[in-house]
């Protein structure tokens, strides 16, 4: 047999009109709302539902060939009747309605719980296995989770057992707008537990507080933000599946090595003689390791000059057996001034590049300056003083009383 049942709660028959179910809906949407009826709650809910389904053609006509059994089956075209009624309050298809039954629908699985763990960049190069205690609720093993004897539960005055409250908010006239909360009574239980008949373990709560130790395996290669996963080991509630235990690494800073993906960077500054002559110098890598690094004579290195020690970087995750590069960025340190006499820097010079060709000018043109070190705090006191007497002369050539006329 058809199903009829939508038709019916808006009052007009299986060929009504687009029109006739939308007035139907308004004449009773007003007659049954909250606002003048509080006992309406459930009506109204039936009547919105009914004018969502057929006032949309798509999901009158599943509702049509399937009716509601076929739409909370999730029927054709794409269209879940349930999915809908989760959207719009919060349980399932009819669930809370008068005249049609069903439970109210919990949440299957519980929220997860997020720890950051602070790690050096050494436990990321080599692993390393860190201990995490945290604290978490279990299922009562005394009373079982069910907070008390189950034969003396009540069910709760404040949400009709329902577990949760429906608020109503007028949007329009005719149209309301309906928040589900949990209800602050039962706290989502939908039972009340008398004090006397609670869990003595618990106290009624269902679930006891436990520390537990886990044991968080850093593999090698892992990044900064990476998360490791705990499936399970969230806080339990009875009838809802524990949420996981998510641990995020958060990478301290490292006084040498800078880490960019699989690769190590790092500053180092060599004296001029070193850039020019050659060097040695050893780094300790992050599994204490010296590394030597040389460089030969002749081979100059320049400020800002960027050198590759290649297989030097970071372990690759999931495969540590090979490993990125390390980029060293070269800075040159300059002798200080008058660092050597008249006659060694003739000596130098004769061992450095011959300096480039310089034609001196002649004429009276020619005029010779001085070349002096840079002082920021010197040099804005100086552009302050020529902007104190630019300002000077201008008033001078403005002279008191007078202003310039724009034309």
């Amino acid at each position: 047999m058809a199903d009829n049942k939508l038709y019916d709660v808006l009052g007009v028959s299986r060929n009504a009109s687009d029109g006739e179910i939308k007035k139907s809906y308004r004449r009773l949407a007003k007659e049954f709302h909250p606002d003048k009826n509080p006992e309406a709650g459930d009506k109204f809910k039936e009547i919105s539902y009914a004018y969502e389904v057929l006032s949309d053609p798509k999901k009158r006509q599943v509702y049509d060939k399937y009716g509601l059994k076929g739409m909370q089956q999730g029927a054709q075209d794409g269209f879940a009747g349930d999915s809908l009624f989760s959207h719009l309050f919060g349980g399932g298809l009819f669930g809370g309605f008068g005249g049609f039954g069903g439970p109210h629908r919990r949440r299957h699985k519980g929220e997860d719980t997020v720890h950051p763990l602070k790690v050096s960049l050494e436990d990321l190069y080599n692993g390393k296995t860190s201990k995490l205690q945290l604290s978490k609720n279990v299922i009562c093993g005394a009373c079982k989770g069910k907070g008390g004897r189950s034969e003396n539960f009540e069910q709760c005055p404040g949400c009709k057992g329902r577990g949760f409250k429906v608020v109503y908010h007028q949007i329009a006239p005719g149209m309301a707008q309906q928040i589900q909360s949990e209800c602050t009574d039962c706290l989502g239980d939908g039972i009340l537990i008398k004090e006397k008949d609670r869990c003595t373990t618990c106290r009624g709560k269902k679930v006891c507080n436990e520390t537990k130790i886990l044991e968080v395996h850093i593999d090698k290669g892992m990044k900064d933000g990476q998360k490791i996963f705990f499936r399970g080991e969230g806080d339990q509630q009875p009838d809802i599946e524990p949420g996981d235990v998510i641990i995020i690494l958060q990478e301290k800073r490292h006084e040498v090595y800078q880490r960019s993906g699989d690769d190590l960077l790092l500053t180092r500054t060599i004296s001029l003689t070193e850039a020019l002559c050659g060097f040695n110098f050893v780094l300790k890598q992050l599994d204490g390791r010296d590394l030597l690094v040389k460089h030969p004579p002749g081979e100059v290195v320049k400020p800002g000059d960027l050198k590759a020690v290649m297989g030097e970087g970071m372990p690759l995750y999931k495969n540590p057996f090979e490993k990125g590069n390390l980029y060293i960025t070269f800075e040159i340190t300059f002798p200080e001034n008058n660092f050597a006499d008249e006659e060694a820097l003739r000596g130098l010079e004769g061992m450095l590049p011959p300096r480039p060709a310089f034609v001196l000018p002649e004429g009276d043109n020619v005029e010779e300056v001085e070349l002096h070190q840079f002082d920021a705090a010197s040099d804005k006191g100086a552009h302050g003083s020529r902007e104190a007497y630019a300002s000077d002369d201008e008033d001078h050539m403005h002279g008191p009383g007078i202003q310039c006329a724009h034309q």
